[in-house]
């Protein structure tokens, strides 16, 4: 057993991370007891470790230390199914329905086992509870606002903004038209006889294409797709496919690439789009330049600075080393002039 670091680029390690944390939840704080307490130690690390343990000694850090361990619990799936090299778009999009449901329907009936779960934490572990019902300590300009309770700012304030977040997300990420894409892509999976084909799903797929496929070639497609049907379902080569990329293969072995060639461009332009969300993959390919084992304490601030420069580096050859001088020379007073 051991604290699990968290990766930048992976959700599952911070699921795994919070997991390890609430497992290991007494080992962690005597550490910080330790820590806190050794005089060998700069003033910063002990005020630090003191923080940190004030913190982690209360009923809100515990809440949410559950809260989004259930959260990433449902979103582990499909965080891991878009993660894999050969990932299956078609179970993809199946996961980000089923963490849909899941989210609402925990925001409907989640909140008293959430309840519940962090109360029997907090009495094994000796942590006060708080009166649910009472005022909470407002601070600063939220005095003006009004009372607030503790089951207002737990229930309101935390439960539900982080689901709909996460909701927020999903919908943003995976929109009515990336969705229903997705949805007719899956109409070429051939898995148990290819029981999701679905001729106008398929004919709608073509229609996001339209440099790939002319006039001609939507008629064509419509009816090459009435043969390949029934082509494909009465051959026993056809019959045990798992993906559309063992679809691909199987068309190519058996030469059917070349007699149903608008069909197979449907296969190819699902297999390629996973690939084609450019922004994502250059991302995570700047990410092994930037973050070297030279720089693997750097903070996410920084990181997000600097992969935001070398990402966009065209924008920024635009701009002449004059002008980001003189930007940084109004921020503040220095000694020299750069």
């Amino acid at each position: 057993m051991s604290l699990l670091r968290p990766g930048d680029t992976r959700w599952s390690s911070h699921y795994r991370s919070l997991v390890s944390l609430c497992t290991l939840f007494d080992p962690v704080l005597d550490v910080l007891e330790i820590v806190k307490d050794d005089t060998t130690l700069v003033h910063a690390k002990r005020s630090e470790a003191s923080a940190l343990i004030m913190r982690m000694e209360t009923f809100e850090f515990v809440l949410l230390l559950h809260l989004m361990i259930k959260v990433l619990a449902i979103t582990n799936e499909l965080s891991q199914a878009l993660q894999r090299k050969d990932q299956d778009i078609v179970n993809a999009m199946s996961l980000v329905k089923v963490s849909k449901v899941l989210l609402l329907k925990m925001r409907d009936n989640g909140w008293d086992n959430l309840f519940q779960m962090t109360s029997e934490f907090c009495i094994k572990h000796d942590i006060d509870i708080p009166d649910i019902e009472s005022a909470l300590a407002l601070q600063g300009r939220t005095k003006r606002r009004g009372t607030v309770t503790h089951l207002h700012h737990f229930k309101v304030d935390i439960f539900y903004a982080v689901i709909d977040t996460q909701l927020q997300e999903l919908n943003d990420r995976f929109s009515e038209v990336s969705s229903n894409l997705l949805e007719c892509m899956s109409c070429l999976n051939p898995y148990n006889s290819f029981l999701a084909f679905d001729k106008n799903k398929l004919c709608e797929f073509a229609s996001y294409y339209p440099s790939d496929f002319d006039l001609n070639d939507f008629v064509m497609l419509e009816y090459q797709l009435e043969t390949y049907i029934v082509d494909v379902q009465s051959d026993h080569d056809f019959l045990n496919l798992k993906g559309i990329a063992d679809l691909a293969k199987r068309m190519v072995e058996k030469k059917k690439h070349i007699v149903y060639h608008l069909i197979y461009l449907l296969v190819k332009l699902a297999l390629t789009l996973p690939v084609a969300t450019v922004s994502v993959e250059r991302a995570f390919s700047a990410m092994k330049y930037i973050k070297t084992t030279l720089h693997n304490r750097m903070g996410d601030e920084w990181l997000n600075d600097c992969l935001v420069s070398y990402i966009e580096k065209d924008v920024f050859d635009s701009i002449d080393n004059e002008s980001i001088m003189i930007e940084f020379q109004k921020l503040r007073p220095r000694r020299m002039i750069l």
